[in-house]
């Protein structure tokens, strides 16, 4: 006896393993697939076969983007989002739920809540990322940043920085470590005022993360508050791209290095408004947080170094 007579020389998976599905009942044929039917061999009968849907079982939880992984893992999250949330008052179907089911799943709920944080540490992260969300919403910064802050956090309690240190300071303090690397222009009067602490500890904790962790903070030049305070101000463009001429000749001449670079660009502002009543010069002193005589000082500087 032949080998080829036992084993089959090639196998199909298009084609039944039941040998009885795939005779033919008119001739007893065999069926030989043909795109989405079936044709017998010998008398060309055409049956239609269950076509299966290969397709992803899609699970999108955010319409403008199909995934089939559910949400995106994030920084944000002390847990990186994996953790699972269980509903209220419907199913998954959108029917309502008994008041049974109700009280069942406001059980697994709080047993749920419970078991997220297994360690201190986990509620320490917990805590400053929503701190870190909450600041970072009330500054308008991007989710990019926000999700840097956080991990720069995480990365703190990993090196033992938190020790003697309140979890409020080191929050903001990634918070304009972040802004500070990425090249934003905020200050830390703007970082400290949503937080609950002052500005000492912000500076305090930016100071320990720069030393410790040799974060690649760049310096932010007085050319970069200028289109905020305009925008804030609403002055025309005209004055924002002679401000901004002011800033960057005074940036190549050297005259802001060891300054406030928030309060001389509302300097070169003021200068810009080329004595204008609106907006006036306490408005000016007022969006850069600083004072009309730190004007008035930088005005002169400009005047020295000449209009560019």
């Amino acid at each position: 006896m032949r080998t080829s007579d036992v084993y089959a020389g090639s196998f199909d998976e298009s084609v039944p393993l039941d040998s009885s599905s795939n005779v033919c009942p008119e001739c007893d044929g065999r069926f030989a697939p043909s795109g989405g039917e079936s044709v017998c061999e010998d008398c060309g009968l055409v049956r239609e076969e269950p076509r299966l849907d290969r397709g992803p079982e899609w699970r999108a939880c955010d319409r403008a983007e199909r995934k089939r992984t559910g949400a995106p893992v994030t920084e944000a999250r002390h847990d990186r989002g994996l953790s699972t949330t269980i509903g209220r008052w419907r199913d998954a179907n959108g029917n309502s739920l008994s008041g049974r089911k109700r009280r069942q799943l406001g059980r697994l709920r709080r047993e749920h809540s419970r078991s997220r944080c297994e360690s201190k540490a986990d509620r320490n992260l917990m805590y400053a990322f929503n701190e870190i969300r909450r600041i970072s919403g009330v500054l308008e910064l991007a989710e990019s940043i926000r999700d840097q802050a956080c991990a720069l956090f995480r990365t703190a309690q990993s090196e033992g920085l938190l020790r003697g240190r309140s979890i409020e300071g080191m929050a903001a303090g990634c918070v304009y470590a972040v802004a500070r690397c990425n090249g934003l222009s905020r200050t830390v009067v703007e970082v400290a005022e949503p937080a609950p602490i002052g500005r000492g500890k912000v500076e305090g904790a930016y100071r320990v993360l720069n030393a410790e962790l040799g974060l690649p903070a760049k310096p932010v030049g007085p050319s970069a508050f200028v289109p905020r305070f305009c925008s804030e101000l609403g002055v025309s463009d005209e004055i924002q791209s002679r401000a901004l001429r002011l800033a960057e000749a005074a940036e190549e001449a050297g005259v802001t290095n060891g300054v406030q670079p928030s309060g001389f660009a509302a300097g070169c502002l003021y200068k810009a408004l080329d004595g204008r009543r609106t907006p006036s010069q306490g408005t000016v002193a007022s969006v850069a947080d600083t004072s009309t005589k730190t004007l008035r000082k930088h005005r002169d500087t400009l005047d020295e170094l000449g209009s560019p």
